[in-house]
């Protein structure tokens, strides 16, 4: 039996609570591109969420778009837990 090698998916957000109404995709790729997202937000010290679900969620909207009112409340939650973990502090 042969395994299919999934490849590698990763999605950024940006949030600017006094700027933008909700979240907004900003990259989004697969393989060596989701490699290189990656690798900017570690060299940024910007948190990385390994969730399956909901990058495929968010992968299937559109670069500068905001993430649409279902998705709220997942992304609230990381938002607030990433907060909690900078203490404050502002992130990207």
């Amino acid at each position: 039996m042969k395994t299919r090698n999934k490849q590698k998916k990763a999605v950024a957000l940006k949030y600017q609570p006094k700027v933008d109404n909700a979240p907004q995709v900003i990259a989004k790729g697969k393989g060596e591109v989701a490699e290189k997202i990656i690798q900017i937000a570690r060299e940024h010290n910007i948190y990385i969420q390994d969730d399956p679900d909901l990058i495929e969620l968010l992968s299937q909207l559109d670069i500068n778009r905001e993430i649409p009112p279902h998705l709220y409340v997942v992304v609230a939650e990381l938002l607030a837990f990433v907060y909690s973990l900078t203490r404050g502090e502002k992130f990207q």
